[in-house]
């Protein structure tokens, strides 16, 4: 089977003085999460699309859903964990309590917060998905990475023709991730950012799908304006 995990479990501290976390903030009146929500429900690939957010902010996330007309059997809200890999797990958990997991189960997972991703590279993650252990969505670097590790001096300048900035989604086998995370030790687990660098660590290969610039996260309030531009071009073209 074929699900898609919506994360959503964060604060977004890095907003500043909002009433809310980001992924309920509106664009041209509807809130981040919808957005990012109608662009899954257009692919009939999933099984479920589960959303995990803090577990306070549930009943809200359901009002928002049965507000906007999405409130269908294929969408589930849950609350998620203390960190990215946390939210994940336990959307796994969850798939794994209601249907059990099988070898060819892949999870397609978003940040709610990523609102204009493509129809493309959501069917390219499930194409490769259905191939490959891990996929990553990417796009290459723009500019000059340069690496420090006492934030002082440089410590290293990689070349940028084999770098690219990560966005999401990204899509994994289930039980290959589940079986790599119970694996970690808990200080692994707990410096670990990205859900693909535990199948990179253990050697197992990440296949690439190409982003897009505009496949941008909103997390500052500078990161809202220009995604509300977004919108209000697209509306005026």
């Amino acid at each position: 089977m074929i699900y898609a995990g919506i994360l959503a479990g964060g604060k977004g501290t890095r907003m500043g003085n909002v009433p809310m976390p980001k992924q309920f903030l509106t664009l041209n009146d509807k809130p981040i999460i919808v957005h990012t929500l109608e662009k899954f429900l257009l692919n009939n690939s999933f099984e479920k699309i589960i959303i995990a957010t803090p577990k306070e902010w549930i009943n809200h996330t359901n009002d928002i859903l049965k507000k906007y007309s999405i409130n269908l059997p294929v969408v589930e809200v849950i609350s998620g964990g203390t960190d990215r890999n946390s939210t994940i797990m336990n959307i796994i958990d969850y798939v794994e309590e209601e249907n059990g997991l099988n070898d060819e189960d892949i999870i397609v997972t978003h940040d709610a917060v990523r609102p204009f991703l493509t129809h493309r590279i959501i069917q390219e993650n499930i194409d490769y998905g259905l191939k490959n252990s891990a996929v990553d969505t990417v796009i290459p670097a723009i500019d000059t990475i340069v690496e420090s590790k006492d934030d002082t001096y440089i410590s290293s300048i990689p070349r940028r023709d084999y770098m690219y900035q990560g966005q999401t989604p990204q899509t994994f086998h289930i039980k290959k991730l589940k079986e790599l995370y119970d694996e970690l030790s808990i200080e692994d687990k707990e410096i670990l950012s990205d859900a693909c660098k535990i199948f990179s660590l253990s050697g197992e290969k990440v296949k690439i799908v190409q982003g897009e610039i505009f496949n941008i996260k909103v997390t500052t309030p500078y990161d809202l304006k220009v995604a509300n531009a977004i919108i209000k071009e697209s509306i005026d073209q």
